[in-house]
């Protein structure tokens, strides 16, 4: 299966059609990300091929209209990753309807994904461009031990003793309005200016240090560019302003480790209500040119 474009809403006078939502969480270390990768296991193709199975249909169909709020890397985990598909009313009818599909759907897929709900969207819903807000979290672990075995799978281990208050110092930095383009992998036609809403770190009581970023957006390996300029910073190799600098120069510095995918999780969407979410979407679908754009919650 090719990975599907993001449609917009479904119109479909007759309601012979109706958008579902999907809340999911995964651990991704076994996945190839989430968009589909041919011969490689993705989250996109287990969930899709799942679909299909369930819904009894076609699985280029599935692809076709199944889209993701965030398109997470090779690795990174999801505890509140949404999605949506448009399923013809007769099929989600056949398949036993949304009880029915979510308790299939349950016990076909791998113990790595978890699905949480399946709901009938309200109009104008689009998981990826009505989204207001998406939240992730990074885990650091510093402790010459390394992290709790149990926790290994999404804890980074870093070798150097790390000081939480001076990475927030350097984060907030960062925040607000900007062109990314220093921590952003280029893609042709897409825009890499994004608003950074929040950007902390806290020692929690087990020890780990531990990220919290929210953002309108993130662009491609954004989030682990950030974190990767900031830890630098925590144990004393870099300057506070250091990662300012990097963003105002624009360019990708070779001196920014990304870090490693598995410490990141994606933790939280959030949409506007029901009377919003067409308008978000519009707003979201505009290339931003750097001028603010208006927010409806």
């Amino acid at each position: 299966m090719a990975d599907a474009p993001d449609h917009g809403p479904a119109v479909d006078p007759d309601g012979g059609s109706v958008r579902l939502r999907l809340d999911l969480g995964y651990d991704g270390t076994d996945f190839r990300g989430w968009a589909v990768q041919p011969g490689l296991r993705t989250v996109a193709g287990v969930v899709g091929d799942a679909l299909a199975t369930v819904l009894r249909t076609d699985p280029d169909r599935v692809m076709r209209t199944l889209a993701v709020a965030g398109r997470t890397d090779a690795g990174v985990h999801a505890a509140a990753q949404v999605a949506h598909l448009d399923v013809g009313r007769d099929v989600l009818q056949r398949a036993g309807g949304v009880v029915g599909v979510t308790r299939r759907l349950r016990g076909m897929l791998a113990p790595d994904v978890r699905v949480a709900a399946v709901t009938e969207a309200p109009p104008g819903f689009e998981a990826r461009y009505s989204a207001l807000r998406r939240h992730y979290r990074y885990r650091v672990c510093d402790h010459p031990a390394g992290p709790y075995p149990l926790r290994r799978r999404d804890t980074l281990a870093h070798p150097l003793p790390l000081d939480p208050a001076g990475m927030t110092a350097a984060s907030e930095r960062l925040l607000g309005l900007q062109d990314f383009a220093a921590f952003c992998r280029r893609r042709d036609g897409a825009t890499t200016i994004r608003t950074l809403l929040a950007f902390d770190w806290v020692r929690e009581d087990d020890g780990t240090v531990v990220a919290s970023i929210s953002a309108d957006a993130f662009c491609h390996s954004m989030v682990r560019a950030l974190v990767g300029a900031v830890l630098p910073v925590g144990d004393g190799r870099r300057a506070t302003g250091w990662p300012r600098e990097v963003l105002r120069a624009g360019v990708r510095d070779p001196r920014v480790t990304v870090a490693a995918a598995h410490g990141l999780t994606l933790v939280g969407v959030d949409y506007p209500d029901a009377a919003g979410l067409a308008v978000r979407a519009a707003e979201a679908r505009a290339r931003r040119d750097g001028r603010p754009v208006s927010r409806r919650t």
